[in-house]
């Protein structure tokens, strides 16, 4: 299973912020939306930076006060890992164990594609083991299965 097999059922819909908002905004933007990460973006589509939960968490520990005026170009992770939708789950699964990341920003020639998370990551494991736990009964009780092999 790879990348693009994730974005293909759970769609490349992601949702960015420009460096010059403020992290009030993110954090109003994170809470609208329910999710843990925000893709820094030009407004031509460049990807700058990832401001997550974390970011914000350990800003507000330094600048409790002045957190809600901060600018997100100010607390965003600037090296950006990103995955490419060709990668190997088990590979990108060991990226962002290693790196201790839960947001993967997806992007290829054109630009950004979209975003998983460690539990997209987790959830097409889970799919994909228990799919072939049911191919590896089904060969021991001798029935043969019609579901295609992906």
């Amino acid at each position: 299973m790879r990348i693009k097999d994730i974005l293909r059922e759970k769609g490349a819909d992601v949702v960015t912020i420009g460096g010059t908002a403020t992290v009030h905004d993110a954090i109003m933007r994170l809470n609208k939306h329910n999710i843990g990460s925000l893709v820094v973006a030009t407004e031509n589509g460049i990807v700058t930076g990832i401001i997550t939960e974390r970011d914000i968490l350990r800003e507000a520990a330094e600048r409790c006060e002045e957190i809600k005026d901060r600018l997100v170009a100010d607390v965003m992770t600037r090296d950006v890992i990103i995955g490419v939708p060709e990668d190997d789950l088990s590979y990108v699964m060991g990226v962002m164990v290693k790196n201790r990341i839960r947001h993967l920003p997806v992007m290829d020639e054109s630009g950004l594609v979209g975003i998983i998370s460690i539990g997209d990551v987790v959830s097409a494991s889970l799919r994909k083991a228990k799919f072939e736990n049911r191919m590896l009964k089904d060969y021991i009780h001798g029935v043969a299965s019609s579901t295609p092999v992906s």
